[in-house]
């Protein structure tokens, strides 16, 4: 069972295995057609398409995020009509940074299916390896998924109630210039929650969008928290899909688990009356 990386040969020798879910997640912030039109040009044979606005994000309200998580109910119909059930083995994958595809892989975990993995460098490594790729849709017979267990998260008021003690250790997963509120180029305010620390997602990976070594991340993460337990550490980005690859990264390091704030900074500063810092601490 995969239940964080696998790697592009460990996928390939399985694309017939009927036990095998792959599930396509490109998508593009600033243009959010790309990822579908992407699926239909290629992909990897038997991959099914979730659009991150669509299929993986709730409704929005102007208060609760921009990809605000859905009910578990809502989460467990859509992934039925993929065909998953509890005898198989999910592999998701994006264009290479493995944000869009660690969003799907944390819902999956999130609602109790252990065998889900991120393909290792996503669709740029699949093809710059050569291996096939169709446009054929597959045909996909529904099954039952089956929520097993809903993982705890951290709501809004809970990161708020947490401020003053500092009971949480908040990390924040976006790149600095954006934790320091030098810009924002997504959100109507700059900055970050006070007293969270800086861990951008993009540190996870090497230039060829592969995960660095299990050990070196391992040593950063617990460099990183110090004392912190895991039961205290709580990842959040700009809208609950990057800070899932700061889970990812820390599970695939043998640190555990640790918990997502789905709403992450879009819904934070969507009230202006909380607190906001700026700057690198």
């Amino acid at each position: 069972m995969h239940t964080t990386l696998i790697s592009t040969s460990e996928l390939g020798a399985h694309l017939t295995d009927p036990g095998f879910v792959v599930i396509d997640v490109r998508h593009d912030l600033s243009n959010l057609e790309w990822g579908e039109a992407e699926y239909r040009r290629g992909h990897i044979p038997g991959a099914r398409f979730a659009g991150l606005e669509r299929d993986l994000s709730a409704p929005k309200t102007g208060a609760n995020g921009r990809h605000p998580l859905p009910t578990p109910e809502a989460s467990a119909e859509f992934f039925g009509r993929l065909g998953i059930d509890a005898t198989k083995q999910v592999v998701a994958y994006d264009q290479g940074s493995t944000m869009y595809a660690a969003r799907c892989w944390w819902m999956l975990r999130w609602l109790g299916h252990a065998a889900v993995a991120v393909l290792d460098g996503g669709m740029a490594a699949w093809t710059r390896e050569g291996r096939a790729v169709t446009a054929e849709v597959p045909v996909v017979a529904p099954a039952r998924f089956t929520v097993r267990d809903v993982e705890s998260t951290v709501d809004v008021n809970a990161v708020a109630g947490s401020l003053e003690a500092r009971s949480l250790f908040l990390v924040d997963a976006r790149g600095r210039e954006r934790f320091r509120g030098d810009n924002e180029p997504l959100d109507p305010v700059a900055g970050h929650i006070p007293g969270a620390v800086n861990r951008p997602y993009t540190q996870n990976f090497k230039t060829d969008g592969t995960y660095r070594a299990a050990s070196e991340l391992r040593a950063e993460f617990r460099e990183l928290l110090g004392a912190h337990p895991n039961s205290e550490v709580v990842h959040y980005c700009g809208s609950g899909v990057s800070a899932c690859h700061n889970v990812l990264a820390m599970e695939y390091a043998g640190l555990g688990r640790t918990r997502l704030y789905p709403g992450s900074w879009s819904e934070w500063c969507a009230d202006r009356r909380r607190p906001m810092a700026q700057g690198d601490s």
